[in-house]
């Protein structure tokens, strides 16, 4: 089994930055990407963004040129930097992992942005 922990979710006004971290650990072998999906209420869940094991970087467009994913491998642990933050970005925010081809979902984290 294995459990995402997510951390870093928060109240923040317009214009600021969160920084959401989420660790992955359990029975691992091997973790073949790691990402955000988020979802707000009434709308389906999306993705936000996404970073394989060899680095490779996917962005919803509403997160590219604001939003940073990075990776520590040795840690298992997926990092995003959301700058320039909108009340439009107010969601939850859920951590997934592909884990020896398996997906697995973390509880989410509430991120609110006010205006």
């Amino acid at each position: 089994q294995v459990q995402l922990v997510e951390s870093g979710g928060g109240l923040v006004q317009a214009g600021g930055s969160l920084r959401l971290s989420c660790a992955a650990s359990g029975s691992i072998f091997r973790i073949n990407a790691m990402g955000w999906y988020r979802q707000a209420p009434g709308k389906q869940r999306e993705l936000v963004a996404i970073i394989t094991s060899g680095g490779s970087t996917n962005y919803a467009d509403s997160a590219k040129d604001r939003f940073t994913i990075s990776r520590d491998n040795g840690k298992n642990t997926v990092h995003l930097q959301m700058n320039t933050l909108n009340p439009e970005d107010t969601a939850v925010h859920y951590c997934f992992a592909v884990v020896d081809s398996r997906d697995y979902w973390g509880q989410g984290t509430q991120v609110t942005v006010s205006s």
